[in-house]
């Protein structure tokens, strides 16, 4: 059963592509242990095309941000670039694409998801976010 208490988890990564298997995996080990076994698979397909977006096109840091909160869980990756995220396509238009699925995915598969542009304590980039509950049942939508 979920917790009731909010917590936050943050995860620093270089850029480096094998810091997507690290977030992911931390994220299958963060939600295991606060009980929300039932949003692991959608929640590490979110955080994988989330953090790859971020390692992937820009050439600073990044990081995975995990959040449980009033029963909601929050997954957002940061990265040092201040250009906003591509407009997601529809995933029925990208066909056998091999770019361009990320966005996509995630809004397909989240409840919400949104950016934000980060400017705080001389700080650059932004911020890609997507929130799951878990009450609702959803499948994979690949």
């Amino acid at each position: 059963m979920p917790e009731t208490e909010p917590w936050e988890y943050t995860l620093h990564i270089p850029n480096d592509v094998r810091g997507v298997t690290v977030s992911r995996r931390t994220l299958r080990l963060i939600l295991t242990l606060h009980g929300l076994v039932g949003l692991v698979d959608t929640a590490e397909l979110l955080a994988t095309e989330l953090v790859a977006n971020a390692v992937r096109h820009t050439k600073g840091p990044a990081a995975l941000r995990v959040r449980w909160s009033a029963g909601v869980l929050r997954i957002g990756a940061w990265d040092a670039d201040p250009e906003p995220p591509r407009p997601p396509q529809e995933l029925a238009a990208l066909g056998e694409a091999e770019e361009g699925r990320g966005l996509a995915l995630v809004r397909a598969c989240a409840d919400l998801w949104g950016w934000q542009p980060l400017t705080r304590h001389g700080n650059r980039g932004k911020y890609v976010w997507c929130e799951l509950a878990p009450s609702v049942a959803r499948p994979l939508a690949l």
